[in-house]
């Protein structure tokens, strides 16, 4: 790989906005009419030395050039046109490409198809338009990134370059980690990954220092010029001292540079001028990982992996699927996850049943109340794929064999979607009796992944359980190939534990002994029932003994207080309202709501049980316990008890619920929204109705909406420094209506202390702090 540092370009929006960009106007529109101040900006850059720039279509999508009166391949066409001009053979230009706007399903709307073909659309037209290579930059959601990199690789052979955006605590406002975004782009095939916006070259560098770890790619730094001060709309760096801070990074792999917000060409020579020509080696820690957006794992110890996803023999799942009861798989995922489940198995293989559409639609609601990677368990490749594309985050995959052609449909998917792939020991001839044979097979599939590109870590082998009570000499066999696999092959190994008793009494002895032996035989990913006490009794005894638990720090966790100890019952558990709520339950939240209707007024379920559930969520969200996926799915269930209720007040005459009314709506001159739209959302699910007035919305209309429908709390958002103004325009036009209402304000540039110097009532950080004021003005 080489190692010669490569020069971006700065700021693209704020040096357009120096130069006459109007607050609310589209840069892609603004281009049209000033070609040649656009193709000044890139030469600017060019000569301060950046070696690749980012042509002007960060937003041209369908969805943001909705009003634009130019298609997006016209933009894009003339963007290009204007950077290649411009560089004129001294650098090579980008199709830059940020966020459609909308998060994905299940957290949002937009399905992954639709933001599939909006990227399409993109990458397309940017070929035709001839750019050297794509990237996508200012990305928080690990699901759209995944949208945009398959349609750059299924439409293109472009370089990719994808750089997300993190907050202080190195996950973006969705909640998902930079290790899983790392983890997730790189298996996906990116040439290059990294860092971008919302934080200054300081803020960032602890967050690149843990991206090295998991990534063997060169990495991208566009940090913003220190961080906005609303006070004054400007950015608290200049170039000398951005360059400075950007020294330490030469400390790590770091091969393109260059400035997002804030940043104009002095900061790209700077650059030129401090740094040293040459990144540093590599930091990859070697090693095989999976993960959500919000969890990743190192596979270098023992996990657990849930079995009870699963119709065979578990008649509480035969009958789940049966009748699609998704709150019923939900609760079994949820109880495997508090049992100590690191991974849950998903198979959902069931006669009678599309097992495609039902394994699509379990694993998306997954995702939204477990935060724990997923094991896709399906022989059927065409279900294989339609999950591995909508899985948010990289899974392990069950099962490929020994046989020939199985390893030719099921690896190039696990090589696509950047999987992990378990192999089972076995082949057309079926289970080999010997130790030999099944190491034999284990290497032949090892080597075939291999040559397909996948690493060695991402292989698990599974050496096969035989029930003692009909073949008792396999249980030796069993336990020589674990052995022999971690030895002679070095790959990690799965193995499914409960067959080893079937058909004897008192089965749970027999898979205790047998899980602790095969643990001591090198087994590192058991399948098991985690929920069952004995096996995890084991699992936690074996991890201290054999020294994998530091200082017996789990141990001590989960049997200091005999509370904490996990359930050993698998039958179904009766959940309260407020359980419900909480654990994102939207049918069970339904049914419970319609039960305590037959025996309590609507209001004293709302005050008693939905209303605390929803503050136990929001301290949970607060505390970093869940993220915002969590939080959404939480406020969805309560919305369905919220429909009941209402439905029950309509029956009896009495006038419909609502804890009263807000307008949010994006200040004049400012086109972003999506932070406004998770707001709207949350608020809906709180029981509020919202008024949404949309983006880029005048003062006036904003004033007359609030006199006209009687709304006593605004709720304003602005994402640019340009725009701060027109939230203080709009909340002194409030004022001087002497409308009696309070304005809560929001958006990546506003702080407590601008919210407080144009007299705004409340400053709302996120979605939950919107809810919780809005409790406190409706006082419910």
């Amino acid at each position: 790989m080489e190692r010669n540092v490569i020069y971006l370009d700065g700021g693209m929006g704020t040096q357009l906005q120096a130069n006459g960009l109007k607050p609310g106007e589209l840069p892609e529109a603004f281009m049209f009419e000033h070609e040649e101040l656009l193709m000044k900006l890139h030469r600017n850059y060019i000569e301060s030395g950046a070696q690749i720039i980012y042509a002007n279509t960060f937003g041209a999508n369908r969805k943001k050039l909705e009003k634009c009166p130019y298609s997006v391949e016209e933009v894009i066409m003339k963007a290009v046109e204007l950077a290649k001009k411009a560089a004129n053979g001294k650098a090579r230009v980008a199709l830059d490409l940020g966020p459609i706007g909308e998060l994905l399903e299940p957290n949002g709307y937009l399905s992954f198809e639709e933001a599939y073909d909006i990227f399409k659309q993109q990458i397309i037209a940017g070929v035709k338009a001839g750019v050297d290579l794509v990237v996508f930059e200012t990305m928080s959601d690990l699901m759209e990134i995944k949208a945009a990199i398959l349609a750059a690789k299924e439409n293109s052979d472009m370089e990719i370059f994808v750089t997300m955006s993190f907050e202080h605590d190195g996950r973006t406002f969705t909640g998902c980690s930079v290790e899983s975004f790392g983890i997730t782009a790189t298996r996906l095939g990116v040439d290059a990954l990294g860092i971008n916006c919302s934080l200054g070259p300081a803020e960032i560098l602890p967050i690149a220092r843990r991206l090295a770890k998991v990534t063997p790619l060169p990495l991208i730094i566009k940090a913003n010029a220190g961080l906005p001060d609303p006070m004054s709309n400007t950015y608290d760096m200049d170039a000398q001292s951005f360059a400075s801070q950007m020294k330490a990074y030469e400390e790590l792999p770091v091969r393109y540079v260059g400035g997002c917000c804030g940043t104009t060409p002095a900061f790209i020579k700077a650059l030129t001028e401090t740094l040293v020509s040459t990144c540093s080696e590599s930091l990859y820690e070697e090693a095989g990982y999976t993960c959500s957006p919000t969890k990743c794992l190192k596979l270098d110890d023992v996990h657990v992996i849930g079995e009870r996803i699963n119709p065979t023999g578990n008649k509480r799942m035969k009958e789940a699927l049966r009748h699609q009861n998704m709150d019923e798989i939900l609760s079994i995922a949820m109880e495997e996850v508090e049992g100590g489940a690191d991974i849950l198995d998903v198979n959902v293989g069931l006669p009678g049943i599309d097992e495609k559409s039902m394994m699509v639609k379990v694993i998306k609601e997954l995702q939204t109340v477990i935060d724990v990677p997923l094991q896709i368990d399906t022989t059927n490749t065409e279900v294989m794929e339609a999950a591995l594309r909508i899985y948010n985050g990289i899974p392990i995959v069950n099962s490929c064999n020994g046989e020939e052609a199985n390893m030719q449909a099921i690896l190039p998917l696990i090589k696509k979607y950047g999987a992990n792939v378990i192999g089972l020991t076995l082949d057309e001839k079926g289970i080999p009796e010997t130790k030999e044979k099944r190491l034999e097979i284990g290497k032949r599939i090892t080597a075939c992944a291999q040559a397909y590109g996948i690493e060695k870590q991402r292989v698990f082998l599974d050496c096969l359980t035989l029930t003692v009570s009909a073949q008792q000499d396999q249980a030796k066999q069993t336990l020589q190939t674990l052995t022999a696999i971690r030895k002679e092959l070095g790959v990690q190994s799965v193995l499914g534990v409960s067959n080893i008793s079937f058909g004897l009494p008192q089965r749970s002895i027999l898979n205790q002994h047998f899980l602790t032996m095969a643990l001591s035989a090198g087994l590192t990913m058991p399948i098991i029932n985690p929920n069952q006490k004995v096996m995890m009794d084991a699992i936690r005894a074996y991890r201290v003994l054999s020294g994998l638990d530091k200082d017996c720090m789990a141990y001590v966790e989960a049997y200091a207080n005999m509370s904490n100890q996990p359930v050993t019952q698998t039958s179904n558990k009766e959940v309260t309202l407020m359980e419900a709520v909480c654990k994102g339950l939207k049918d069970e939240t339904r049914q419970l709501t319609i039960e305590a209707l037959k025996e309590k007024e609507p209001l004293d379920i709302v005050n008693e049980q939905l209303i605390p559930a929803l503050d136990i969520v929001g301290e949970r969200y607060e505390k970093k316990e869940i993220y915002l996926p969590g939080l959404i799915n939480a406020a969805t269930a309560s919305q369905c008890a919220f429909e009941e209720i209402r439905k029950s007040i309509l029956k009896s005459g009495a006038e419909s619920i609502s804890k009263g009314k807000i307008i949010l709506a994006t200040v004049k001159g400012d086109v972003h929204d999506i932070g406004k739209n998770i707001v709207k959302v949350v608020l809906e699910n709180y029981g509020f109705t919202v008024i949404d007035l949309g983006k880029d919305v005048p003062v006036e209309t904003i004033v007359e909406t609030a006199i006209q429908e009687n709304v006593y709390l605004i709720g304003l958002s602005a994402l640019m420094t340009t725009t701060l103004a027109s939230m203080e325009a709009t909340i002194q036009a409030l004022h001087d209506a002497k409308h009696p209402c309070k304005i809560m304000v929001g958006g990546a540039v506003v702080s407590e202390e601008y919210a407080k110097k144009i007299h705004a009532d409340y400053y709302a950080k996120d979605a939950k702090q919107s809810a919780d004021i809005a409790k406190e003005v409706f006082q419910c």
